[in-house]
């Protein structure tokens, strides 16, 4: 039983939110969208991990448009 049953983010990684994001946007979409260095200025999974695990904000944001992704794909 899930102790976070209305949580949809609960046990998932950032680094898979960040990998499907990518996958289903793709970088310059991102970055459009949410305008930080990590998406705009030669991005990679890991320099937008280090930068999201630093900055609540922006993690928010991405944490955001992963959720509005889900929505649209149902």
């Amino acid at each position: 039983m899930s102790t976070q049953p209305n949580n949809p983010l609960h046990g998932i990684k950032l680094e898979q939110i960040i990998t499907e994001l990518q996958g289903h946007y793709g970088w310059e979409y991102m970055g459009y969208q949410i305008n930080i260095r990590c998406f705009t200025h030669d991005p990679s999974v890991k320099s937008s991990l280090k930068f999201l695990r630093r900055t609540p904000w922006a993690r928010t944001k991405v944490e955001a448009m992963y959720l509005e992704m889900l929505r649209n794909k149902r």
